[in-house]
């Protein structure tokens, strides 16, 4: 069979996967191989499939991509399958048993050897560049690799080992480099942006990186993502208020509330703490949108300890909220512990915040009505124009919505809101 030189790319799991699998992209085109996204249906000759292996629904849906394309490439529809990212690295030996149609499993840290097997230069001089997968107007900007927490439920630490910070300087490079592809929306990403340059030198330097990139010209937005809550800097809330550009969204992913589950999820930190912590982001910058993440069933949970996390989450009010089930990781801290929260009870648990958490949201999206927001238009179907505001982060948060416009897509425009629903905002161009 003719080998071709054109690949698809199936990207899956977080946005840091998706910086890698655009780093990868561009490596091939400058190989000049062909690269499309996504492409299930109609896929190139060769695939890529970058996995996750975070909880069990990731694993799964890469588990089932990776059999979907196994069974193209039985039936000949694809000529090489090549498997690579989190899921791989975890588990290549039984994957490597179990699906012999790959071509080959490849670990996290394994590009050139990726490159070396489909008879491509690797070029280490070009790591910053990347071919962009989202729209043009935005993209992710990876800060770190791996994380030197210890959560007990976690198994990024096993997975993409220790935390290991850029440069400084070459990050401002790499955002230098998407500003001139056109990019306006910056989004700072690692596992815990909080710790960034600590391994390099045992100093903090969250802030000095967005003092660096804030300096930049020709880009609108700066948006940080997983800020943990421990040694959480102050700092950028002065920031915040000082640059607009830094935009008034902090992510900071705190997991539960009740002391007995955060000192069994090892969080190293307190239930007091988090209130103290979340209080003064409220008073520093009312405004300020705030995204949480919250895990439910960890062993050892308790009807009480949930009770506690339900009345929290209620009185606090979180303008953004997500919720997940446990899910037992060997290897972690808590894989020796006893999964003693049946999953119909963990299930349960994650539907009562979710309901309760939409009912909050369209209390808060209601209060929009009548304001004017700047909005970025992100896509367009038909005759409908589909952005985000400073208070949403791309695929996870709100959208905006204007019905009857053909917009621009990568513009800001000022958008009255006229309605609002649980998570969606409907607005008029002024």
């Amino acid at each position: 069979m003719k080998k071709s030189n054109a690949f698809t790319i199936i990207s899956l799991g977080c946005s840091k996967n998706t910086v890698d699998s655009e780093v990868l992209s561009q490596q091939l085109h400058l190989n000049h191989y062909s690269v499309n996204w996504e492409k299930f249906e109609d896929a190139s000759p060769n695939v890529i499939i970058n996995t996750c292996g975070f909880i069990d629904d990731a694993k799964q849906e890469s588990i089932d991509t990776i059999l979907y394309f196994a069974k193209k490439k039985q039936l000949h529809e694809i000529e090489r399958l090549y498997v690579i990212g989190c899921l791989s690295q975890r588990y290549k030996k039984e994957l490597t048993a179990e699906i012999p149609e790959v071509d080959a499993f490849l670990g996290t840290n394994d590009l050139p050897v990726l490159l070396k097997l489909i008879n491509a230069d690797y070029y280490p001089q070009h790591i910053i560049e990347r071919t962009l997968s989202t729209p043009s107007h935005y993209a992710y900007l990876k800060i770190a690799e791996g994380c030197n927490r210890n959560c007990s439920f976690c198994a990024i630490p096993l997975i993409r080992g220790q935390h290991k910070s850029k440069p400084l300087k070459q990050i401002v490079e790499e955002a230098k480099l998407l500003i001139n592809k056109g990019v306006q929306e910056i989004i700072l990403i690692s596992q815990d942006v909080v710790f960034y340059g600590y391994d390099k030198t045992r100093k903090y330097q969250l802030i000095d990186l967005v003092k660096a990139l804030l300096k930049l010209e020709g880009y609108k937005w700066l948006r940080l993502q997983y800020l943990h809550p421990k040694l959480f800097p102050l700092e950028l809330l002065s920031i915040m208020k000082e640059n607009p550009k830094l935009l008034p969204y902090i992510d900071i992913p705190v997991q539960h509330i009740s002391d007995s589950v955060l000192n069994a999820m090892h969080r190293g930190i307190s239930k007091k703490e988090t209130l103290d912590l979340l209080s003064k982001i409220r008073k520093e910058i009312p405004n300020a949108v705030i995204r949480t993440t919250l895990l439910v069933g960890h062993p050892g949970e308790t009807k009480q300890d949930f009770d506690e996390l339900r009345t929290f989450v209620s009185d606090f009010q979180f303008d953004r909220l997500g919720v997940f089930t446990y899910s037992h990781e060997e290897g972690t801290p808590a894989g020796n512990l006893n999964d003693d929260v049946p999953n119909n009870i963990k299930s349960r648990r994650k539907n009562t915040l979710l309901k309760l958490q939409q009912e909050i949201s369209l209390q808060k999206n209601k209060k929009r009505i009548g304001q004017v927001l700047e909005v970025v238009i992100d896509r367009v179907e038909e005759s409908v124009s589909i952005g985000r505001s400073v208070y949403d982060s791309p695929e996870v948060d709100n959208e905006v919505i204007i019905e009857n416009e053909q917009l621009n897509v990568g513009q800001f425009y000022n958008v009255e809101i006229i309605d609002a629903q649980e998570y969606d905002l409907f607005g008029k161009i002024m």
